[in-house]
């Protein structure tokens, strides 16, 4: 650098510094600037009737004066909204009959929502419930904030969620407007309907014209979900972002990990950020786009669930002038209130994909609330509804039983098998498959009602942690059947088992134990003998997870196995009689032999293909330890 380079910045540093000092307001001028707000912000309010704005004073930050640096660092930030960078926080309160909603200026937004007929549940160092107030978007580290293109800000873009927007209370609404310097503002407006979880909100700009660059402003929302259950471990499963692509069917992120979802210019009509029973969603009257959407799960032993954000665009007018409806929904997942948004909102309930999805939410949900209608405990209704799903399936489970009498009768003739054909168990297979089919008994036949039960059993292992008809309903000693059942605190916590003992899930596996003991009396397994102990030990294994299930599906599956035992005693005690059954076995036996089916031939087929294989297998052994032994005597 020369010399008059060194001049040249030196006159300009010492005229800065000259010109602060010059324009730096005098002591009486910052007292009187203060004075001034003070006086114009009691003027405001005093516009305001008294029952029309409910504000209270949280945080001022006016107390210093901003010197000309900082000034100058805000203008560059903020541009004409330079301003509204101090400002004393204020909260608005908006609330009907089911909800009250806390908002604060700083940023227009909302900073937590209270369902009033909700609570959470916590435990205290003794393990007893306390039951609190169920609050969603009181996180402190949440944000809802707008990135607004004003071409007078460094960048081009300018975050308003720091900046404090001038409230008006007017009934159940609340208008928050952001004004700039020289005229136009934006503005968010909230109207809690009556009686519901939904706001109409509405974002304008008003007489923007030439400060704006660009046709979209962008939201950058970020929500940490609290804990709000008892059991953790289900309520992170079932929480995520939800969210719908126009024309397209919803779907979600992960909720087993983290995850990002790019959507470049696809549309999207509404996101929900969804807890396992409550959720926050916005709704675009038109539509949303260039999203991005992102899950962050947290540590098991941190206070919040998971981390959401939301990151989308919202198209605007060139012009400068823009009026963008949508609609905010803060509330709980219940379906019928979902499904009047009339586009696919009650999929964030998460009832499962595809035919299960298809069974919870066309069959088993409302039959479960056409029952719960006549009948108040939900404990009964599972009762009920386990009842009429027995009787709905018992024809097939009359075949079962049938099936299993034929083989019953048979079982002299197979256990004189088992002695003739002790030493070769594939012989005694293909023997036993020839008697069957001898005598016309098919030994598959007792699948069926397990099969066409499978997908009820799938779909209601979705539907009871997911139905928030069951949260927190009691049942005998359950306090809440869409969370694990208490039956006892164990004095440590057990590797996969946890820390309590649920006793629905343990009756369910006494119960399941007993059940395979009777039903499998008269099965042979000499083929097979390991099935023998595999049949009772899926239950113990279960035990482990079961016992961190909602207690209403551990409360339908030991219903069910009562009905199945005595369903099982009375139809082979009293319905089947087995003087028939070995009637109909002789008289099959005695009518002409029909051709093989193709399945039957196939399967005896690969039953001696296997037996020639084992056979052919065992020589070949046999015929290398012969020559072993040979080599290692020649080698002595």
């Amino acid at each position: 650098m020369d010399k008059n380079n060194v001049i040249g910045l030196t006159l300009i540093f010492i005229l800065f510094f000259v010109w602060a000092k010059i324009n730096a307001p005098s002591e009486a001028e910052l007292k009187e600037m203060k004075r001034v707000q003070d006086s114009t912000a009691m003027a405001e309010a005093a516009t305001q009737p008294i029952d029309n704005l409910a504000t209270i004073p949280t945080t001022n930050t006016t107390s210093q004066p901003l010197d000309s640096a900082a000034m100058a660092q805000k203008a560059a930030q903020y541009g004409s909204f330079g301003t509204a960078t101090s400002g004393t926080e204020e909260e608005i309160v908006l609330e009907n009959e089911v909800v009250k909603i806390t908002f604060t200026n700083k940023g227009g937004r909302v900073k937590k929502a209270e369902l009033k007929n909700y609570y959470k549940h916590v435990l205290d160092s003794a393990k007893n419930e306390i039951k609190t107030p169920l609050l969603l978007l009181e996180d402190e580290k949440n944000k809802f904030d707008f990135i607004l293109p004003v071409n007078s800000v460094a960048g081009g873009k300018m975050n308003t969620g720091n900046l404090f927007f001038q409230p008006t209370k007017n009934g159940n609404s609340v208008s928050f407007k952001l004004p700039a310097e020289g005229g136009g503002y934006f503005e968010q407006k909230y109207t809690l309907k009556p009686g519901g979880y939904r706001l109409d909100y509405d974002v304008a700009l008003n007489g923007m014209g030439g400060q704006l660059t660009g046709n979209e402003i962008q939201l950058d929302w970020t929500n940490y979900l609290d804990k709000i259950e008892l059991n953790h471990t289900f309520e992170r499963t079932y929480s995520s972002i939800y969210y719908k692509e126009t024309d397209e069917s919803p779907s979600y992120c992960s909720c087993t990990g983290d995850d990002k979802e790019e959507f470049g210019e696809t549309n999207l009509k509404w996101i929900a950020h969804s807890n396992q029973f409550f959720q926050t969603s916005l709704t675009a009257k038109e539509h949303f786009k260039n999203g991005i959407l992102e899950t962050a799960m947290m540590d098991t032993d941190d206070a919040d669930l998971k981390k959401l954000r939301s990151n989308i665009s919202i198209p605007i007018s060139n012009s400068g002038d823009s009026n963008i409806s949508m609609d905010l929904y803060i509330g709980p997942k219940e379906y019928d209130l979902l499904s009047a948004y009339d586009n696919d909102m009650e999929y964030t309930i998460a009832f499962g994909p595809s035919i299960f999805g298809t069974i919870n939410r066309y069959m088993i949900r409302p039959l479960f609330n056409t029952l719960s209608q006549f009948i108040g405990s939900k404990g009964i209704v599972i009762l009920v509804l386990t009842l009429l799903v027995k009787l709905l399936l018992y024809p097939f489970m009359y075949k079962m039983i049938y099936s299993q009498s034929k083989m019953a009768a048979l079982k002299p003739q197979i256990a004189a098998m088992g002695d003739k054909f002790k030493d070769d168990p594939q012989a005694k297979q293909m023997e036993t498959m020839k008697l069957y089919r001898e005598f016309g008994v098919n030994p598959m036949g007792g699948c069926l009602p397990v099969i066409l039960q499978m997908p009820i059993w799938f779909a209601l292992y979705r539907f009871f942690p997911s139905s928030i008809e069951f949260r927190q309903q009691p049942f005998l000693w359950a306090t809440d059947l869409s969370s694990y059942d208490v039956f006892a605190w164990l004095p440590f916590e057990v590797p996969f088992y946890g820390e309590h003992l649920s006793l629905f899930t343990l009756l369910w596996a006494i119960s399941t134990v007993a059940y395979t003991y009777y039903n499998s009396r008269h099965m042979d397994m000499s083929a097979n003998p390991m099935m023998k102990y595999m049949q009772y030990l899926m239950p113990l294994m279960f035990l482990f997870f079961f016992n961190n299930y909602a207690s209403g599906l551990t409360c339908y599956l030991l219903f069910s196995n009562i009905f199945n035992v005595a369903q099982m005693v009375i139809t082979k005690n009293y319905l089947i009689d087995k003087k028939k059954i070995e009637a109909e076995l002789q008289n099959y036996k005695n009518k002409p032999k029909k051709k093989k089916s193709g399945f039957s031939a196939k399967l005896e087929e690969a039953m001696k293909e296997q037996k020639k294989r084992l056979e052919a297998q065992e020589k070949a052994n046999a015929a290398k330890s012969t020559t072993a032994k040979k080599k290692s005597k020649k080698k002595k």
